[in-house]
């Protein structure tokens, strides 16, 4: 893959209980394309990820959420897991720092349960989006368009269902990021 993501900065959002998959694939994916990956987190210290309803490996956290600041970077990636959206979905910090980018136009990446936390920020109302299928009723009563593809682009906006897009959810991400000029 050709270093298309030179001088961009990603936000990863994560907390406990992230899908690990979901979270190193797309993170290797921007970086094998030129991009500085960072974790941001409730917490300082590490993130506990899961394979499916197991542990697996832990991550250290670059930066907490309460201290990071949208505006420095140029796109998002948020993983799913089950239980790190609804943590993430509960803090105010998380559920403000996802809005904004979402306010400034970033573009933002999203699979698996991760849409819960865009649920949260009220960003999803218009738009058409795909997830895990559990999340189908949360997301049309909170607006979207809810439809089973294996990724979907609308707007600034990607998202895919499950580990298995991964292929195609990190080929798209890395195109769609290219997209937007680099944060100064």
């Amino acid at each position: 893959m050709a270093a298309t993501l030179q001088g961009k900065r990603i936000a990863f959002l994560a907390a406990d209980g992230v899908e690990e998959v979901e979270y190193v694939q797309p993170r290797e994916a921007v970086e094998n394309a030129g991009a500085t990956a960072e974790l941001v987190s409730l917490k300082p210290g590490s993130i506990q990820s899961f394979n499916h309803l197991d542990h697996s490996e832990t991550y250290d956290v670059d930066v907490t959420v309460d201290e990071a600041d949208a505006a420095g970077y140029d796109a998002l990636v948020l993983p799913g897991g089950v239980a790190n959206p609804d943590f993430l979905r509960g803090d105010p910090d998380a559920v403000r720092f996802v809005k904004a980018f979402f306010d400034a136009g970033k573009p933002v990446g999203v699979i698996c349960h991760g849409p819960w936390t865009l649920i949260e920020a009220d960003v999803v109302r218009g738009r058409r989006i795909t997830s895990w299928p559990t999340l189908r009723t949360d997301l049309t009563n909170a607006g979207a368009t809810w439809v089973d593809e294996e990724c979907v682009t609308d707007g600034n906006l990607t998202s895919s269902r499950k580990p298995d897009d991964l292929p195609a959810f990190c080929q798209e991400i890395t195109k769609t990021f290219t997209t937007t000029p680099t944060t100064p």
